[in-house]
Formats: C-alpha cells, structure tokens, sequence
C-alpha cells in the first residue's frame, strides 16, 4: 500500500500529486485555492471564527475518525455562537509511513460532514513528519461563520429560572476512546457521537429567538461546562440525576470503571439554556432534528449556590456536584 513520504511535504510534485489525488479530489468548490489565499465574498454580517488542533489517539474509533471530528468541532464551536459555518480551513501534519488510504478516509469524512451543514473547505495546508515526531496525524482546523440577525449567546446570559437542556445522551465519545484504546480489556459496543449541530442550531433559532446560552460539551464534559456558565453568570444550577441521558452501555463502563459520565467528552453534544417557559418549545424543535432526536430537560438554573452546580439523586437528596478536576481522558480530540 501507498505511504505517506517526507517527499509529500516537500512542495514538489509528490505534494501537488497528494493534493489533486486526496485534498481537492474530495473537498474542491468554487473557493477552494492553490493560490496563497482563497479569495471569499463578504457576508455583510457579524462574523464569528474559531480554530481548534485535533490530535485524538487512536485516529479511527467506532463512529468516526479525526477527520469528521476536526469539522464536527469546528462547526459546533460556530454554532454555539448562533453562526452559520461558512468557511473553513484545515491543516495537515502527517506522519512519515502512514498509510495512503486511511488519509482518503479521513479526507473524505471530513467531505461528507462539511456536505452536510453547507461549510466550504477553502485552504489548507500539508506538512510531514518524521517517523515517531507525530502520532499518525494531527489536524487544525478554522471556521468562519455568520451570526444569525437577532442571536446573541454567552454563558453570562443564564438566568435564574431557565431551563437547561442537554442534546442526546452523555459521555458517549470520552468512554468511546477509552474503549478504542483497550488499556482495562473492557469489551463494549459504544460509539462516538461525533455529529455536526448546526442545523438543529439553525432550526431552533428561527423560532427560538432568547436562547441564552449554547455550549459545546467537549472536553470535561457536561459537568465542567455547566461549572463554566454557572461562575460566567454568577448562578446556581440544579440538576435531576434522573433526568440526565445515559446510554446503558455507557453507564455500565464508567460504572466498573468509576468514572462520572458528566465529565467525559461528547462530540455531539450541546449544553442549550432558555428562558423556562422557552423549554416545551425547545425540546420539540430539538426532537425532530437529526443528531438532537434524544434532548432532554435535566435542571434549572437558580438564584442559589452561586458558582456551583448542584444534583438531586434518585432518592431525592440535595448534593454538591464536585467542581471539574483534571483532565480524566487525555488525546480525546
């Protein structure tokens, strides 16, 4: 099989041969460049922009790989901020020996992903590496999105009374790459929910217009995420532990394993903050897109316990939910 050689990041014809044969072959439009900047309209709007590195180990897991994981994040980050992801560029750095094929698939899931929202890959940027100076690959990508007119979001914005509503079940992807790396002999059938949310974004949006707060729960999870809002905002947050999703085979990992599932990653997953009598309206909405089929309601925010994060258990006590610690899972995006 065809590797990746250290002439591929030369800038001669192996690097024009990689870019025609993998890059433009499955992400050229109308924007894409072999210039030295892509030349973009302007959107006449607010704009908003993100950059993220991705650098997950193992690069290929059960329902995605680093490819739909670098768009997925990029575009989620957008869509918190209630944008619409417009442009997008990546960067490549490859490691010398890896294998031709495996970089077609992540390539052409990131096609398929950025298809789906209506992002365009317009630049990039390919180095290679030594052997054993990366690992397998890392990916960076930045996104260029226009805020929708009337949508203003921030985690300052939560207020007592609103309702928190999360996307989909929890600790999907944290307890996916645990799994992948096999370090406790642990036999799952769980999948990441790496998934691109702005169209669900974009659909509450046009008839939700006070959304408050939208947040991305990617590393430290739902737990430190909820951490982040209630001290931007100076508020309490109650939670129903009943109410937070869990798929069962999630649980029954982080149950041997002692882990919260509150704090592993997801890929896929929002936390969203409406006014309360916004939440009925939201989770319907919510219920008929693709990727947010399984949003819940899972508490409130409150004028107590400023700063903390509370939980109510299944038999009905009140308990202090720890404040996020380290990182439990390193290298999960």
């Amino acid at each position: 099989m065809e590797k990746v050689t250290l002439a591929h990041g030369s800038g001669g014809q192996a690097t024009a041969e990689l870019i025609d044969k993998v890059f433009k072959h499955h992400l050229n439009n109308e924007y894409f460049t072999a210039d030295d900047a892509s030349v973009l309209p302007n959107p006449q709007t607010t704009l908003a922009m993100s950059t993220d590195g991705f650098i997950v180990s193992p690069p290929f897991f059960n329902g995605g790989n680093i490819g739909k994981l670098s768009i997925c994040g990029t575009v989620n980050d957008l869509a918190c901020m209630g944008a619409k992801p417009l442009y997008m560029t990546c960067a490549f750095v490859i490691e010398e020996g890896f294998d031709m094929n495996k970089l077609e698939e992540i390539v052409a899931s990131m096609e398929k992903c950025a298809k789906e929202v209506g992002v365009k890959i317009v630049a990039g940027d390919t180095k290679v590496a030594g052997k054993g100076q990366v690992d397998q690959v890392f990916i960076t990508t930045t996104g260029v999105g226009a805020i929708k007119e009337g949508i203003k979001t921030s985690g300052a914005y939560a207020k007592a009374g609103d309702a928190i509503i999360v996307t989909g079940d929890i600790g999907r992807h944290g307890t996916c790459i645990l799994l992948e790396r096999d370090d406790y002999g642990i036999e799952a059938n769980v999948s990441s929910d790496c998934a691109p949310l702005w169209n669900a974004v974009d659909a509450l949006t046009e008839k939700v217009k006070d959304v408050h707060v939208i947040r991305d729960a990617t590393r430290g999870g739902v737990g430190t995420v909820l951490y982040e809002i209630a001290r931007e905002a100076n508020v309490g947050i109650k939670l129903e532990n009943k109410n937070i999703p869990v798929a069962k085979e999630v649980r029954g990992v982080t149950g041997m394993l002692g882990l919260d599932p509150l704090y592993l990653a997801c890929e896929g997953r929002m936390v969203i903050v409406v006014p309360g009598d916004k939440a009925d309206q939201t989770l319907a909405i919510l219920h008929q897109c693709k990727h947010t089929e399984k949003a819940a309601l899972i508490g409130y925010v409150t004028d107590e316990h400023p700063g903390h994060v509370t939980i109510t258990t299944e038999i009905g006590s009140e308990t202090l939910l720890p404040p996020p610690g380290n990182e439990l899972l390193p290298r999960i995006c």
